[in-house]
């Protein structure tokens, strides 16, 4: 690669031009797709997509596991004129109605377990639902749209659901330049080349997960994505495709590198990649017992800017918590209480990977999204993190704290008030608060503190009914009354301090 990237953005589907058309561009379970098979693919589903959803800038959404479907639709409802709505598979019908309530979606595939867990009003008036089968197999027969987009690159072109602090999911709008850009970025940083083989573990609802795909095909290389029960399941996925990149969180690395390793699973890695939690001093030198050869690549982001920080695997070794320095095209910025640029302070990150806002809420992009600090060479928009950081006299910048009560747990995102809403609906619990608690595997434990006359189990067996695995309560902690501030509301900040 060329030793400064291309600034200039395309249209999203024309990553689909990257590749030769003999080379691998995507591994399937029953089949792999060449660059030549991706394109026509692409074309087909984009063809069928502008079929079924006729209106520019309508939103499509895809509730299914890792597959042809779900990895092609980037791409395809880019060329379409179409917003794509990744759902992640791992949440249940409360949160997906509220998703498709909320982006307005005008077509759901979802593959059939996921449509038949759905009842009767949880997915809106006008948005049909398609089996995710029925639509591959209507798309083979659709009139390709073989023409690239010329799609206007600040255009909307998905829309990305990350839990905030307090309330539902949002929906990050994000554009044609903050997906590709993203892509060019993270390829050129990591050094990524044509002859390179992603395993994508991580879900294609996330942005760190989505960019395995888009900064693979950048390269012109290869991507297998892979829906694992086991650490197991990942290893024989390393052995059997050659893998050469491996992206995870925290929580996932310390359970691979328990685990042996055969040689062949190892030799061809070149680079592991992490974000969604910090690495621990520890865990860095399991990895690098584990993965002698390989670059390490420590990251830090946030969906409303897709990345903003990475540390040079030459420097991991020496600063093994550190966050680094800004990645291609994200200008970092420190900003302390007064506003003025310092040493310790707010991570303001500047640029064109900022994305767009919050769709349909202003009041939360007015929180998050502002402009930027005078000293800023882009000036326009900026995302102020709520994260707090110090840099360093090197430039190095290492995570101090966040402002907000946001929940990370094995790199989710999970918002407090979510959780205590469904514990609350159960009607066993008549209120609730849930917590972060630093945990060493997790990052954060969730400890769920309630007041009502249920039983554990009972409240239990009714969260697993309503929530994901990942948002399921560690500990859940019953009191008679709950403790109140000065202005009258729970104190959260005294419920925190006596659990942890």
């Amino acid at each position: 690669m060329p030793t400064t990237p291309d600034p200039t953005p395309y249209p999203l589907d024309h990553l689909a031009l990257r590749g030769d058309d003999a080379d691998a561009a995507l591994v399937l379970r029953g089949e792999t797709l060449s660059w030549k098979d991706l394109r026509s693919r692409v074309a087909q589903l984009a063809g069928w997509l502008s079929s079924k959803v006729p209106e520019k800038g309508a939103r499509v959404a895809t509730w299914a596991a890792k597959g042809e479907l779900t990895c092609l639709m980037p791409l395809a409802a880019a060329r379409a004129g179409l917003v794509h709505v990744p759902i992640n598979p791992l949440l249940k019908r409360a949160q997906v109605n509220h998703i498709l309530a909320d982006s307005g979606a005008s077509l759901l595939i979802a593959n059939a377990a996921r449509l038949a867990s759905m009842e009767e009003g949880d997915v809106p008036a006008g948005c049909p639902q398609i089996e995710e089968a029925t639509a591959l197999e209507a798309a083979r027969s659709a009139t390709p749209l073989l023409d690239p987009s010329s799609a206007d690159l600040a255009g909307l072109c998905a829309i990305l659901y990350t839990s905030g602090s307090t309330g539902r999911p949002k929906g990050v709008m994000l554009s044609h330049s903050n997906l590709w850009l993203g892509a060019v970025s993270v390829a050129h940083y990591l050094g990524m080349k044509a002859d390179d083989v992603t395993l994508a573990v991580l879900p294609l609802s996330f942005d760190y997960g989505q960019n395995q795909l888009l900064s693979t095909w950048y390269a012109g290389g290869s991507a297998v994505p892979l829906d694992y029960l086991t650490p197991r399941d990942v290893i024989k996925a390393c052995g059997r495709h050659g893998i050469t990149t491996l992206a995870a969180v925290p929580p996932l690395w310390v359970q691979l590198v328990r685990q042996k390793w055969p040689a062949e699973a190892v030799a061809s890695m070149r680079r592991l990649t992490n974000s969604g939690g910090a690495l621990t001093e520890d865990l860095v030198g399991d990895l690098r017992r584990t993965f002698p050869d390989a670059r390490l690549f420590p990251m830090y982001g946030l969906t409303e800017a897709f990345r903003s920080t990475y540390l040079d695997p030459e420097l991991v070794d020496k600063h093994p918590t550190s966050m680094g320095r800004a990645i291609p095209f994200a200008e970092i910025l420190v900003v302390n209480q007064d506003g003025e640029i310092d040493s310790e302070g707010e991570l303001v990150h500047c640029g064109p990977l900022v994305a767009q806002g919050y769709w349909q809420d202003a009041e939360r992009t007015a929180q998050r999204f502002k402009p930027a600090p005078k000293a800023s060479h882009y000036g326009g928009m900026a995302v102020w993190s709520g994260d707090n950081v110090r840099r360093d006299e090197d430039g190095l910048l290492y995570f101090v704290g966040r402002d907000d009560a946001m929940i990370k747990s094995a790199g989710n995102r999970i918002s407090p008030q979510e959780i205590e809403e469904a514990a609350i609906a159960t009607r066993l619990a008549e209120e609730a608060v849930a917590l972060g608690v630093p945990d060493d595997k997790l990052g954060h434990a969730i400890y769920l503190v309630v007041r009502g006359s249920g039983s554990e189990d009972e409240l239990r067996a009714a969260l697993r009914r309503e929530l994901p695995n990942f948002m399921q309560p560690a500990v859940i902690r019953w009191l008679d009354a709950m403790p109140l501030n000065p202005n009258g509301k729970v104190d959260r900040a005294l419920l925190a301090r006596e659990m942890t």
